[in-house]
């Protein structure tokens, strides 16, 4: 503040033209007795002119190419006058052509210029950030009530933009929330929570790093959006006057699974409408964004005063009144959901190179694999394991007898186990017990599906789901339920594709592309992979013509 203060105390005390008349080079200022510099004038002094009434001249010093005074020793005053007279120019006025400050400053980074002359001090600048702009929020908060203890909650919000250096643009979105909430997706744009985004771009090459999300539809064969954590390199070089390629590669870790869901509407049923997963689980979280919903081929849009809205936690999606639904509307959603079964990795590689301005190459590589060594959420013992690898790709009979001991409890739902006769084999079934030396069996019971189990719903005063077992007629299962555990198998998807584009005319396209694809639905087994290989291809001509100012015609021709 000091030196502030001081700026604009001299600022105020410039001196003004004064004289006895129009061009006359006489001045007076009137200036404070104080100790140090003062200056007088921006113009060069009359050597000898100078004259302070009531002073003399030995207890003044004059710079009179600078029009300065200092004080040897001050008078007993607080202010005097100064008269004095001055040339029509300062003759010491440096002259240039060219300011060779702005041309270094075009060319070279301003934390470079600071350092120019000086040794850079110990605690100057501890948060420097040279010519990076930062802004954000980070807030601290506390909640209580007379229900609940008192809970810290935490947020950060930062956005940083600028250039590392003279040349390589940086910008990052870093938002944390230590209550890990999804977006309410009744509104049409979505704010992202918990999300590190880090991007670095110079001339030719970008890198991402964090949370990306990649979208790709140049290739028919392989046309995806996926959001990642991981990484993204994208380059584009000029090979020669008239070849651009352009490469992106990208490695990370797969957020979420991706399904689809096609199902008919109920007449007059708005929703919600329950979303299935892949291995139709009923419980699980979509990631936000991610879907797409489509009625009658139609893609609809997000938010309250659109087509839909979706409940992300419970996987729930239910109509707006703009569209009404009934038994004859097909509805297919495609999203994204947390799948943590497995540790899921993405692979791409896309290759474009463009000759002359009408033909374009493209290669694309994808790879998408669950480590089966990996697991997350489901543990898997040797006998599991084996299990699975006879099971093959028939993946919907992946059911695991389960039945774990456990201690009575007058609360609990516990079974004993039983030893019967079925077409004269014996087996072990479990019954339902409230009696403390026999129940000691807690079981999970899952839908597998008519005639596939041999269990059904039990309708009784318990408090909770009751199972009985059914006996078999001629070797047939007569229920839908066993007690046994549903194991998801890893996957691992493969495709790879090539095409290529002929630009005949502006409004003329002819495409090729040729597809293969590798999916193993158990890696596990190597048993039944037959099927698992695919080949396609495809020849397309496109042809847009304009009919009017607001009519298009477009053709297109596939084989």
């Amino acid at each position: 503040m000091l030196i502030v203060w001081w700026g604009q105390m001299l600022l105020a005390q410039a001196p003004q033209p004064a004289g006895p008349g129009k061009g006359s080079n006489q001045r007076q200022l009137r200036i404070a007795v104080r100790p140090g510099k003062q200056v007088l004038d921006t113009l060069t002094m009359v050597p000898g002119s100078i004259r302070i009434p009531g002073v003399a001249d030995s207890s003044y010093v004059v710079d009179w190419l600078n029009a300065t005074i200092e004080f040897r020793q001050l008078p007993p005053f607080d202010s005097v006058l100064v008269r004095w007279r001055s040339f029509s120019s300062r003759l010491n006025k440096v002259r240039q052509e060219i300011n060779f400050d702005s041309v270094l400053n075009s060319y070279v980074s301003q934390q470079t210029i600071r350092s120019i002359g000086r040794a850079p001090e110990r605690d100057e600048d501890f948060f420097n950030f040279g010519n990076i702009n930062y802004s954000g929020s980070f807030g601290r908060g506390i909640s209580f009530g007379n229900a609940q203890d008192a809970v810290v909650t935490s947020n950060l919000n930062l956005q940083i933009n600028g250039f590392l250096g003279d040349s390589i643009e940086i910008a990052a979105a870093i938002t944390d929330n230590n209550i890990p909430i999804q977006p309410d997706g009744t509104t049409q744009q979505l704010n992202e929570f918990d999300r590190i985004f880090l991007q670095f771009k110079k001339k030719g090459w970008q890198l991402s790093l964090g949370d990306i999300d990649i979208r790709q539809n140049r290739n028919y064969f392989l046309n995806f959006y996926k959001r990642l954590q991981g990484g993204a390199f994208e380059t584009t070089n000029q090979l020669a006057p008239n070849v651009v390629n352009r490469t992106m590669f990208s490695g990370s870790i797969a957020k979420g699974k991706f399904t689809r869901n096609v199902f008919n509407g109920l007449e007059g049923n708005q929703g919600p409408y329950r979303l299935t997963g892949a291995n139709n689980e009923l419980y699980f979280v979509v990631l936000a964004g991610t879907e797409r919903v489509y009625l009658d081929g139609e893609l609809l849009q997000r938010g309250e005063d659109q087509d839909y809205v979706i409940n992300y936690n419970t996987a729930e999606i239910t109509f707006t009144p703009r569209r009404m639904i009934s038994k004859d509307r097909r509805i297919q959603v495609e999203f994204e959901y947390a799948d943590r079964n497995y540790l899921n990795t993405n692979l791409y590689l896309s290759n474009e190179t463009d000759i002359g301005k009408r033909l374009r190459l493209r290669v694309a590589a994808f790879s998408n694999n669950d480590a089966k060594n990996s697991p997350i959420n489901q543990t898997l013992d040797a006998q599991q394991k084996q299990f699975l690898g006879m099971v093959g790709d028939s993946v919907q009979y992946a059911f695991c007898p389960v039945a774990a001991i456990d201690s009575f409890s007058p609360g609990k739902i516990l079974y004993k186990k039983v030893e019967v006769l079925v077409n004269g084999v014996p087996d072990s079934i479990y019954v339902y017990s409230i009696h403390p030396d026999s129940a000691k069996y807690s079981l999970s019971f899952v839908d597998v599906g008519q005639g596939r189990g041999n269990y059904v719903p039990d309708l009784n005063a318990a408090n909770g789901k009751v199972f009985k077992w059914v006996e078999p007629v001629n070797g047939v299962p007569q229920g839908n339920y066993e007690a046994a555990a549903f194991l998801v198998t890893p996957k691992k998807q493969q495709i790879l594709t090539l095409g290529a584009d002929y630009f005949v005319t502006g409004n003329t396209t002819v495409s090729a592309d040729i597809g293969m694809s590798n999916y193993d639905i158990n890696t596990y087994s190597s048993r039944d992979k037959g099927n698992q290989k695919g080949f396609a291809r495809l020849f397309q001509f496109k042809h847009i013509e304009s009919l009017g100012k607001h009519l298009t015609l477009q053709g297109d021709g596939s084989l």
